[in-house]
């Protein structure tokens, strides 16, 4: 690949605005480039996104703000909502530049965050779609998860385990439910998203809110509706592993009819319940492989600090840059 197809395939995946610097940590973090025999390859960068402006190329274009060059290919032009003065490329007016919009992540972008999460304290986690529930009910949301996730007691000794399972199976796991937002920025907000995990945890044992930004003025509210209802609030950050309980869920019993309702109109749902039990009663010497069979029924985590960073990039979820050693 050459430097101007990184620079192309860099400005496709990055969507919006971007400058050289940002091109080229996406071109090095993706491996498009091998920049061993540069000393400065944002240098290099610079010099050939100037040659895309110099000969004409229609590919890409530019702004100049702050008395930066901003970069974008033109085919987003309409996306990025920006106006470009006909013939010079100088200057975008400043109430146009504020308009403009990089794209936006996806709330269900957050689930491999959580589901990390997660993993992180030894909980198994699955993603339910309601989309997938049998019927066309608009309402359904207001019943599934947006994640299940199941905990097992880590019971040293397998004798313990076997005697706990033969009293009280119910004691050897707890079940969690999970319902996820990208932000909340008013009251009403709160309480239409708090109410939406109240609905859909009921069947659970822990019930849980997550969200990756909200108004710090919601606070008190939030602690009020944990104490009253009894859900906690997970705030979810970009590094999953600093993501912190905001306020801790209360233990409810189990609600099996409802488990088996969820059961007969989702099927993702009735399988995590199947591979969660295929764990819970088997055998010591299948036991490694039935749990390594949960794991790749999950879903998917990250396995290092790179693979996060380039995810939030990619999926455009704000983080910032590792610092280098």
């Amino acid at each position: 690949m050459t430097i101007k197809e990184a620079i192309l395939k860099s400005l496709e995946e990055i969507g919006g605005l971007t400058n050289y610097n940002d091109i080229t940590n996406h071109i090095i973090l993706k491996n498009y480039i091998d920049f061993k025999d540069s000393k400065t390859p944002s240098s290099t960068v610079s010099a050939q996104l100037g040659d895309f402006i110099r000969i004409g190329d229609s590919r890409v274009k530019r702004i100049k703000k702050s008395g930066s060059y901003l970069y974008y290919l033109t085919k987003n032009e309409q996306s990025v909502e920006i106006e470009i003065l006909s013939g010079d490329n100088k200057v975008v007016p400043d109430k146009i530049e504020n308009k403009v919009k990089t794209k936006a992540f996806q709330e269900r972008d957050l689930h491999k965050l959580l589901s990390s999460y997660l993993k992180n304290t030894e909980i198994y986690s699955k993603t339910i779609f309601h989309e997938q529930s049998n019927g066309n009910d608009n309402n359904q949301i207001w019943t599934h998860p947006d994640i299940v996730g199941i905990k097992f007691l880590n019971l040293r000794s397998k004798a313990s385990q076997n005697f706990i399972k033969a009293i009280n199976k119910v004691d050897t796991f707890k079940l969690s439910s999970y319902e996820i937002k990208k932000e909340i920025n008013s009251d009403s907000e709160l309480k239409r998203a708090f109410f939406q995990a109240v609905s859909n945890s009921s069947w659970a044992n822990y019930g849980y809110l997550v969200v990756f930004e909200y108004s710090d003025s919601l606070t008190e509210e939030m602690a009020r509706l944990n104490e009253s209802f009894g859900i906690g609030i997970i705030k979810i950050e970009s590094n999953p592993y600093q993501s912190r309980v905001l306020f801790t869920a209360r233990y409810h019993d189990l609600d099996f009819k409802t488990i088996d309702k969820l059961c007969k109109i989702n099927s993702e749902f009735e399988k995590f319940i199947e591979q969660a039990e295929k764990l819970l009663t088997a055998e010591e010497r299948y036991y490694k492989s039935t749990e390594k069979e949960l794991d790749e029924f999950c879903d998917k985590y990250f396995i290092n600090d790179s693979e996060i960073y380039e995810y939030c990039i990619d999926k455009r979820i704000p983080i910032e840059k590792p610092k280098e050693e």
